[in-house]
C-alpha cells in the first residue's frame, strides 16, 4: 500500500509539471487547448479511479485486519477463558484437598491433645500409690477374663492366713492354686526414668533392685502356703518396659525373686502363661473324662460295625438290582429283535375285508403276522 500511495505522490507531480510546461508554450491555438484540456480530463478521472480503487482496496484492507483482529481476539478470549477456567478448577480443587487435610490434622491434633491428657492422667494414676495398685489390678483382671473361663480364676480371693489374693488362678493339683499379685512398687523406677544424671540413675536402679526384692520377699511370705496354693507366684509388673528393664539391668534380682518361687512377669508373659494354663486345664479335664471318651469310643467302634453290616446288605441289594436289571434288559432285547422280524415281513394286501370273506369251509383267511404273533 506503501508503493502505491507513493506512485500517485510521483504522478500528481509529473502532472503539475507537464501542465505548467505546456501553459509555458507559445502555441496558444483553441485545437491546441482543446487536445491539452482533454487529456488533462483524461488524466484526472483516471486519477480519481485509482484514487476509489485505492479506497476500496482501503476498506477492504481495513476490512480484512479488522476481521483479523477479531477472530485473533476471539480465540486469545476462548483461551484465556479456558485457561482460566482450568485455573479455577485446579485451584477449587486444591483448595477442597487443602481443606480436607486441614481437617485430617485438625483430627489429628484433637487425638494428640485427648492422648496427651490420657498421658497426664496415667502419669497422675502411678504417682499415687492406691490409684496404681487399682489400675494394676484392672489391667491384670482384663488380662485374666480374656484368657481363662470364668472358673479357672478368683479376684481379691481371702487366704486361711487372711491375705487378700489380688487374683487366684484356680489349678488342680499339682501344682494347686497360683497367686497373681499386681500391687508392683514404681517409685525407685520413675526415679531411674527421671534422674538428670549418671549418679542419680545409678542410686535409683540400686533403689530399685532393693523394692523388688523386698516385694518379691513379701508375695512369698503371704501367698505362698503349703497345702493351700502353688509353692510358686506370680508378681505382675504393668509395663513391659519395666520387666525389660528389670531383666537387662538388674538380672541379679530377677535369679534371686525365681530362688523364692516368685516369678516376675509383663502383660505379654502374662498372657503367654495363662495359654499355658488353659492347655494344662484342657489335659486335666480330658484324664478326668478319659472313662467317658474310652465308652464313647467303644460305642463309636460299634456304630461304624453296624454300618459296615449294612453297607454290606445295601451292597447285596444293589447286585441283585443289577442282576434284575440285566434281565429286564435281555427280555427287552428279544422283545425288540421279534418286533423287527414282524416289521421284515411283507404282507400283501387283500381285494376285499377279509373279515367278511371266508374260504370254502367258512373259516376266515387268516393273517401271516397273527399266526406269527399267536405262536
Amino acid at each position: 500500500m506503501t508503493v502505491t500511495i507513493s506512485g500517485l505522490v510521483v504522478f500528481a507531480a509529473l502532472l503539475g509539471v507537464s501542465i505548467g510546461l505546456l501553459m509555458r508554450r507559445k502555441d496558444n491555438t483553441p485545437n491546441h487547448l482543446d487536445v491539452m484540456l482533454a487529456d488533462i480530463n483524461r488524466q484526472q478521472s483516471e486519477m480519481t479511479g485509482r484514487l476509489n480503487s485505492f479506497a476500496e482496496m482501503q476498506e477492504a484492507a481495513k476490512g480484512e485486519i479488522n476481521r483479523t483482529l477479531s477472530e485473533r481476539l476471539e480465540s486469545v478470549s476462548k483461551k484465556v477463558t479456558h485457561t482460566l477456567q482450568e485455573s479455577r478448577e485446579k485451584t477449587s480443587k486444591t483448595l477442597g484437598e487443602l481443606g480436607e487435610r486441614l481437617s485430617l490434622i485438625d483430627q489429628a491434633q484433637q487425638q494428640i491433645t485427648a492422648l496427651s491428657g490420657q498421658v497426664v492422667e496415667l502419669q497422675h494414676i502411678l504417682d499415687n500409690k492406691q490409684a496404681r495398685g487399682a489400675f494394676g489390678e484392672a489391667q491384670l483382671a482384663d488380662i485374666v477374663i480374656d484368657g481363662l473361663p470364668e472358673s479357672a480364676y478368683l479376684f481379691q480371693h481371702t487366704l486361711s492366713n487372711g491375705k487378700r489374693a489380688d487374683c487366684l488362678i484356680n489349678l488342680p493339683n499339682p501344682p494347686g492354686p497360683v497367686v497373681v499379685d499386681s500391687k508392683f512398687p514404681l517409685e525407685a523406677y520413675q526415679k531411674f526414668k527421671q534422674a538428670a544424671d549418671e549418679i542419680e540413675q545409678k542410686a535409683a536402679l540400686q533403689q530399685f533392685g532393693q523394692d523388688t526384692l523386698k516385694h518379691a520377699e513379701a508375695i512369698r511370705d503371704k501367698y505362698i502356703i503349703t497345702g493351700e496354693t502353688a509353692d510358686a507366684a506370680l508378681m505382675f509388673l504393668p509395663s513391659e518396659s519395666i520387666f525389660s528393664e528389670l531383666h537387662l539391668r538388674r538380672a541379679d534380682i530377677v535369679d534371686k525373686c525365681r530362688s523364692m518361687r516368685v516369678y516376675p512377669v509383663s502383660p505379654n508373659t502374662m498372657s503367654l502363661t495363662l495359654n499355658t494354663v488353659r492347655a494344662i486345664m484342657r489335659d486335666v479335664k480330658m484324664r478326668e473324662q478319659a472313662s467317658i471318651i474310652q465308652k464313647e469310643v467303644h460305642v463309636m467302634i460299634e456304630d461304624v460295625v453296624r454300618l459296615n453290616d449294612r453297607i454290606t446288605k445295601l451292597r447285596s441289594h444293589f447286585d441283585q438290582a443289577n442282576k434284575d436289571i440285566e434281565m429286564i434288559e435281555t427280555s427287552g432285547t428279544k422283545i425288540s429283535r421279534r418286533g423287527e422280524k414282524i416289521t421284515a415281513l411283507e404282507v400283501e394286501e387283500p381285494k376285499t375285508d377279509k373279515e367278511n370273506i371266508s374260504d370254502n369251509t367258512g373259516d376266515k383267511i387268516s393273517d401271516p403276522a397273527d399266526d406269527l404273533l399267536s405262536s
